[in-house]
């Protein structure tokens, strides 16, 4: 497994999905904007997910989608605590406790296994399976 490249792509992927979330508040479509910019993020996660697999996947094809999309995933986490919680979280009211316990981020962290596990399927699996025969 190449984790430090896993690594470097759950920076990126954090990083873009966060300017997406952020840049949804100036954007007002929803009367809720909290559950606007968790809706972007949702959205945005799957193509960013896909795409960082899609470059992490180009020199590595032995490393189940599963533990790829786990290290995106920590990466994310660990960025949510250090960084998210303590900026923007805190600072409206919110904790940490809240934060990690609400249903959007379990939905967002289930997102990040399971289309790292698909692209891993569709993409890497396939391809294996048809190169063996």
């Amino acid at each position: 497994m190449k984790t430090q490249r896993a690594i470097l792509l759950g920076i990126c992927i954090w990083t873009i999905a966060i300017l997406f979330y952020s840049i949804s508040y100036a954007i007002p479509i929803l009367e809720n904007l909290d559950t606007q910019a968790n809706i972007v993020l949702f959205v945005v996660v799957i193509p960013l997910v896909w795409f960082g697999c899609y470059l992490y996947y180009k020199k590595d094809n032995k490393t189940h989608g599963l533990k790829v999309g786990q290290i995106l995933l920590i990466i994310a986490a660990v960025l949510d605590a250090l960084i998210t919680v303590p900026l923007f979280v805190i600072p409206n009211g919110g904790n940490y406790y809240s934060f990690f316990t609400s249903l959007g981020y379990w939905i967002i962290a289930f997102e990040f296994l399971l289309v790292a596990s698909l692209y891993w399927y569709v993409c890497v699996q396939s391809k294996r399976s048809i190169l063996k025969k």
